[in-house]
């Protein structure tokens, strides 16, 4: 049986909207710039670069067995703290390598971005130079902004610098069933807008209705967040 081999070729044509359809048939519309990020990545860590690498830090975030996941390797310039250079390795979808793509351009351009305002990155940063991305796949860039969190942690750590780690806390919201703050965050960067769409995925609420003011308080903010 002869193997059929599918060649990916770069497009010439950038200005060509790509239009994904998603189940109810409408349209998803991606920049320039993210077509060009994903078939032109840069500082993707090749097969078998893994070892002449030297890197000082590495993050990793998400699990392919459920969805997308980033690892992000990068390397600190002892003095200065900033970063000298980096590699990447995206398991997911377009936008997450896109996302990943444009985030390692962002923090070693013009010499290198020091530590402190790497980790001032947000997500708005980062669809902000993609020129934008579907609602669906806006968590893409969240998990790059947790990558690098990620790895500048491990850098402190392997310094000895414990006092400098950021640590992202949950906090419990509704004590019946232990669902927390992050619960709610990833269940509205999932598509839910309102308390009774979170509900739908979380049930939160339902056996504790003393933190509903709490559960819309949080809807209202990663709504602006995210979204705008």
């Amino acid at each position: 049986m002869k193997k059929i081999i599918k060649k990916v070729t770069k497009t010439k044509n950038l200005t060509k909207p790509v239009d994904i359809r998603s189940n109810d048939g409408s349209g998803w519309l991606y920049s320039d710039i993210v077509k060009d990020h994903f078939f032109n990545p840069r500082n993707f860590m090749k097969q078998g670069e893994e070892e002449k690498f030297k890197y000082d830090g590495m993050g990793r975030v998400g699990s392919p067995a459920c969805g997308d996941e980033m690892v992000l390797w990068i390397l600190v310039d002892e003095k200065s703290e900033k970063i000298k250079d980096c590699r990447w390795r995206t398991f997911g979808c377009g936008s997450a390598i896109a996302s990943t793509s444009v985030l390692s351009e962002m923090i070693v351009e013009k010499g290198g971005m020091k530590l402190e305002d790497a980790l001032k990155i947000k997500p708005q940063d980062i669809l902000a130079r993609l020129g934008g991305l579907p609602d669906r796949k806006v968590h893409c860039s969240v998990l790059g902004d947790k990558a690098l969190q990620a790895a500048v942690n491990d850098y402190f750590r392997k310094t000895g610098q414990h006092g400098r780690i950021v640590t992202a806390g949950s906090k419990i919201i509704d004590k019946v069933l232990n669902i927390t703050d992050h619960d709610i965050e990833e269940a509205v960067l999932e598509g839910a807008q309102n308390l009774e769409d979170v509900q739908k995925k979380l049930k939160v609420g339902v056996g504790d209705p003393e933190a509903i003011p709490e559960i819309e308080e949080l809807i209202r903010f990663y709504m602006e967040k995210y979204y705008g």
